[in-house]
């Protein structure tokens, strides 16, 4: 295990002396604070169906396709680059220990981002004197459930980046492989669903796979409080399965 948390700590320290991770957290926070000021000029304008931090947690695809390529797309396609990734292997390390550390190395700063965008309500509570905005904005299920979702399926996201980052020698088509895998992941889904049940086209069985594979019905499920195992089995189950092709794709490669 100490070459294991060796690495790991190698990698934090590697993300926090690279200038696209701040790069990353820049945006992804400017990103976060520019749909919550949206949110609450919506709020402001009429009365809302729903509560600020669900309408919020919606745009997560955003920061989302933003900051996991960004964190992501250095991790194994740079090693490669430079020739370290075969001298690490010659370490008593396991491939899927280095894709491991890795990827939580990574998932540890995506965690820290919305950790930050909680900050939004607690300033808009601060510096707005309305006094209904603390029940609106600090209502503890939908905050919890929001933020609870994006970290779990961000576990998967962050995997498909480092997935994408072990296929190639470049940085630039590692971050497009992973934007296009996880944009079309949350959005094709959707769009599949949507354009099959208009055409009348949809079997139950290949029904109930897309809805199962649908982020945002996982999204509207959490936001309300309603604890599902189903979205922690999808989740959990695909990032160690997508950790496991990155782990085989850098053995054969090394």
């Amino acid at each position: 295990m100490a070459p294991f948390f060796h690495l790991l700590r190698n990698e934090i320290r590697v993300l926090f002396l690279s200038p696209a991770t701040y790069l990353a957290a820049v945006l992804s926070l400017l990103m976060m604070g520019f749909f919550y000021y949206l949110t609450l000029v919506d709020l402001a304008q009429q009365a809302q169906s729903e509560l600020p931090n669900v309408v919020f947690f919606r745009y997560f695809l955003f920061p989302v396709c933003l900051m996991v390529p960004m964190l992501t797309m250095k991790s194994i396609a740079e090693e490669r680059r430079m020739g370290t990734l075969e001298t690490l292997m010659t370490t008593p390390v396991s491939a899927f220990a280095l894709v491991l550390s890795k990827f939580l190395a990574a998932f540890l700063f995506y965690t820290a981002m919305w950790l930050l965008s909680l900050g939004f309500p607690l300033l808009a509570v601060a510096y707005l004197p309305q006094p209904e905005l603390p029940q609106l904005l600090l209502e503890p299920g939908s905050l919890i459930g929001g933020f609870l979702f994006v970290l779990i399926s961000g576990m998967f996201f962050v995997a498909i980046g480092i997935f994408t980052s072990s296929l190639t020698r470049s940085q630039v088509v590692a971050g497009m492989l992973s934007f296009s895998a996880i944009f079309l992941l949350i959005v094709g889904m959707t769009v599949l669903r949507a354009q099959a049940s208009s055409l009348g086209m949809v079997h139950p069985v290949a029904g109930d796979l897309v809805s199962y594979l649908q982020v945002f019905d996982h999204y509207n499920d959490a936001v309300r409080g309603l604890i599902d195992t189903r979205p922690l089995i999808y989740y959990g189950s695909g990032t160690l399965l997508v950790l496991g092709l990155a782990s085989l794709v850098v053995e054969s490669k090394t």
